[in-house]
């Protein structure tokens, strides 16, 4: 049935967690317009964190809900996919946002939390990694996954470097000293980009893949804003971030090389092609995904990530089960996934939006 009307538009609060709850109102015109999709509402307070690169999405979905089911709160603190993860370990989280997947050792201690069942991987939003960078004069900066291995490795310091220069013929590339930000915190966002270095990249990384940044140099900015900051405010700086942010701030984001010999745009179909290739490594509801960074899919957007709800497939808490699926339901109804294109994300192809849906409606 649909999202039962209540009338009322949402308070947002934003400080150290987003916490949005219903407010009293009676703008039915509004609640009109945010009439949702199919899911039945559901009462109660859910308490989840952990990535930051879906905290836009998740705001915009809580606000939506909210303004439908007036008795629910749902806080989400944006504190980073390892802080979520920890939380989901210690109890303290009903769910956790990670940019990846649980590592092999943090498995058991998640599935130590759901009295029967396991922890199971839903991907619920499509968070391509923009590379900006800040250099004047120069539009459409294209990259190969080398050329940018050899930038973020400290290998390539200027701007007129000429693997810059062949990967752009026909820029005009100042002699600037190139600026790397990268992450400080433990980030998924960082294992996502330096997954893909690995895997595209050849001998020109040789740092692995990590949450943790490895390679030696650079300046390090507390989450996604913070190098959207740091790049925004140093002339010759280029940074990995998720898109919505690089987008918020009006950065130049570069075209990168994929698989099909292409430098792709970022854009909201190119990053949906990337997702459409993935491979399924979970069983059964356990939607995990292997990307492929090197698609040679045309068009294909190749440096992407999903942040996955991990959450107890069996044995949630009585008082928590009816609102966990109706959320997570609606985060994963097509309504709610078309309308993150304008927050700088891109929706779930069709194919893997319907099995995190079945998914959502097996919790128990």
């Amino acid at each position: 049935m649909k999202l039962q009307r209540h009338g009322g538009i949402a308070c947002l609060a934003l400080s150290a967690a987003l916490v949005l709850s219903a407010c009293g109102s009676d703008n039915e015109s509004l609640a009109d317009a945010a009439a949702g999709p199919d899911v039945d509402c559901a009462t109660g307070t859910l308490n989840a964190q952990g990535s930051s690169a879906q905290k836009n999405a998740m705001a915009e979905w809580i606000k939506a809900y909210q303004q439908q089911c007036g008795g629910a709160r749902i806080n989400y603190e944006p504190s980073g996919s390892g802080a979520g993860i920890q939380a989901l370990i210690a109890g303290t989280a009903d769910f956790a946002g990670s940019d990846s997947a649980l590592k092999p050792q943090e498995q058991p201690q998640a599935d130590a939390k759901c009295t029967d069942g396991a922890a199971i991987h839903l991907p619920m939003v499509i968070g391509p990694v923009a590379v900006a960078y800040n250099v004047p004069g120069v539009d459409g900066l294209q990259l190969r996954p080398a050329t940018l291995a050899k930038i973020f490795a400290g290998e390539i310091t200027k701007w007129d470097d000429a693997e810059i220069k062949a990967d752009n013929a026909d820029a005009e590339l100042p002699s600037t000293t190139i600026q790397t930000i990268h992450r400080s915190d433990s980030s998924g966002t960082t294992d996502n980009f330096t997954a893909f270095l690995t895997a595209t990249a050849g001998d020109a990384w040789t740092f692995d893949k990590a949450k943790e940044w490895k390679a030696p140099g650079g300046t390090g900015a507390k989450g996604s804003d913070g190098v959207a900051s740091r790049v925004s405010g140093a002339e010759g700086s280029i940074g990995y971030l998720e898109w919505s942010y690089a987008e918020n701030a009006g950065l130049a984001i570069a075209r990168i090389g994929n698989g099909a010999g292409e430098f792709a745009e970022l854009t909201a179909d190119s990053a949906g092609k990337a997702i459409a290739g993935a491979e399924v490594t979970g069983s059964g509801n356990d939607l995990k995904l292997k990307i492929d960074y090197n698609t040679d899919t045309p068009g294909a957007y190749p440096l992407v990530l999903v942040t996955y709800e991990i959450v107890c497939s069996d044995g949630l808490a009585d008082d928590k089960l009816p609102l966990v699926k109706s959320f997570l339901s609606y985060a994963a109804s097509a309504d709610a996934q078309a309308g993150l294109t304008d927050l700088g994300y891109a929706p779930l192809p069709e194919e893997v939006r319907a099995k995190v849906a079945t998914a959502v409606e097996s919790l128990s």
